[in-house]
């Protein structure tokens, strides 16, 4: 009997396993088992995998060059790379403080433009690179021409306040920040969108608002989540603010979004 699907009681002369339905629709560590006092030997090497695999997505850096080349493609001036204050993965990992503070802006143009995008490695800068284009183009096509845009920022070895810097240079209304989140034991490659109105330094998480958990296929999709940040962006221009004064009540209408109380 295999732990990944229902089987006879006649089956090796074993019981079904009633976990195996479930099991296909979660990626949660469900049902495992046990033999003796232990966790089976199988999933105890499962657990062990999804560890390395995790921390592999943290410390693996982002192909800067690789990626600006795929963005590039998209209907975008051609991108900005900047870093953090964090000279190194390790001191990022320790010092959180760094990632939030630019190193240098100097090379980010005034845009004075309704939208700006970010493109932060974070935690996982493996996410970035498997579902940041993606993500932008289709966040691209949600917005179908209606927003002026900034030129793209891909921003190295950074936290998510880092953005608010960056779109007080642009000089923009709304950034959105695509960052790589922290992996975890059967996610590693996640995505999260953090939209800020009217960034400046000092912003607390509170005045965000994040969708997260973006990776198809078993994550969000693509499209699902610019619905979504396209909703957010026209419900913080209406308000005047982001974060827990707007909340997303779009469902299946998109545009539905009303203040907080």
């Amino acid at each position: 009997m295999t732990a990944d699907r229902p089987t006879s009681a006649d089956d090796e002369g074993r019981q079904p396993d009633p976990w195996a339905d479930l099991r296909r629709t979660t990626q949660a560590r469900i049902g495992l088992g046990r033999t003796g006092n232990s966790l089976p030997s199988r999933r105890v090497l499962e657990f062990q995998t999804a560890h390395a695999i995790a921390r592999d997505a943290v410390h693996e850096p982002l192909d800067v060059d690789g990626f600006a080349r795929g963005i590039g493609e998209l209907d975008l001036d051609a991108p900005i790379v900047v870093t953090s204050r964090a000279t190194t993965r390790s001191e990022y990992l320790r010092r959180p403080d760094l990632g939030r503070m630019p190193d240098d802006l100097s090379q980010v143009p005034r845009a004075d433009t309704e939208i700006g995008i970010v493109m932060a490695d974070g935690l996982s800068p493996r996410a970035l690179a498997d579902h940041g284009h993606g993500l932008v183009a289709a966040l691209l096509r949600q917005f179908d021409g209606r927003y002026s845009i900034a030129p793209p920022v891909i921003a190295t070895e950074a936290r998510v306040a880092l953005g608010d810097h960056i779109g007080e240079a642009l000089g923009v209304t709304t950034l959105i920040v695509i960052i790589g989140e922290r992996p975890g034991l059967s996610v590693a490659d996640s995505l999260g969108i953090y939209l800020t109105h009217l960034p400046r330094p000092g912003r607390a998480d509170s005045d965000r608002n994040c969708i997260s958990n973006i990776h198809p296929p078993d994550g969000l999709h693509y499209e699902t989540a610019a619905r979504t940040t396209a909703a957010l962006i026209d419900g913080a221009r209406r308000l005047g603010r982001s974060g827990v004064a707007l909340k997303d009540l779009s469902g299946d209408d998109p545009q539905a979004l009303s203040p907080g109380s």
